[in-house]
């Protein structure tokens, strides 16, 4: 099993920056990749970043340039640095963890992003 807890959330105006962690613990070594996700109220569960096993990244398109997904191995964290954020980008940010071998995805509590003036 693994066990994700997400921390950093909050509110910020407009134009101002956030990061949000993601420790990882239990089966560390199976994890693939590792995501963020997030969900605005009304609407579905997409993609923001993630990062590969091998340190590959990939950003949805709204995001990219403004964000940026990393990795501390040492300390079995994922990071999300966001930066001009937008009151679009309110929403609740769920980390994730892909193990591939068994096909499963596990998924930290989420934690709440705001931006607003």
């Amino acid at each position: 099993q693994v066990q994700l807890v997400e921390s950093g959330g909050g509110l910020v105006q407009p134009g101002g920056s956030l990061r949000l962690s993601c420790a990882a613990s239990g089966s560390i070594a199976s994890i693939y990749a590792m995501g963020w996700y997030r969900q605005a109220p009304g609407k579905q569960r997409e993609l923001v970043a993630r990062i590969t096993s091998g340190g590959f990244t990939n950003y949805a398109d709204v995001v990219k340039g403004r964000f940026t997904v990393s990795r501390d191995n040492a300390k079995n964290t994922m990071y999300l640095q966001m930066s001009s954020l937008k009151p679009e980008d309110t929403a609740v940010y769920y980390c994730n963890a892909a193990v591939m071998a068994t096909r499963s995805d596990y998924w930290g509590q989420g934690t709440q992003v705001t931006v607003s003036s």
